[in-house]
């Protein structure tokens, strides 16, 4: 599956099937916040919610790839990813795209 945030795929003709999309909410346990909460009065980076975000958009991107594996897809286009807080400790990754079956 060849995923872009490009509008075209060079070389190619594209058909459009529709839009796809895959999120995930993820928080992390009480304990990780706690320390995370301490880290903040030193700076630096939070290495424990980078990697809860990394995991979130790759659950995200592979949830948006089966939608459109479904539709029959050969591509998506136009990838977006967004974030938002849904709660103080949880977060949302959603991908989304436009799907497309090669001409």
């Amino acid at each position: 599956m060849i995923i872009t945030t490009t509008e075209t795929i060079y070389g190619k003709t594209c058909m459009t099937l529709g839009l796809v999309s895959g999120n995930t909410i993820q928080s992390k346990h009480m304990f990780s916040d706690m320390g995370q909460s301490f880290k903040t009065m030193v700076g630096g980076e939070l290495k424990s919610y980078t990697d809860m975000m990394n995991k979130a958009r790759d659950i995200a991107t592979q949830r948006m790839i089966a939608q459109a594996e479904q539709m029959g897809a050969d591509a998506i286009i136009c990838t977006r990813y967004m974030t938002a807080s849904v709660m103080q400790q949880a977060a949302e990754v959603l991908a989304y795209g436009t799907a497309v079956k090669f001409a």
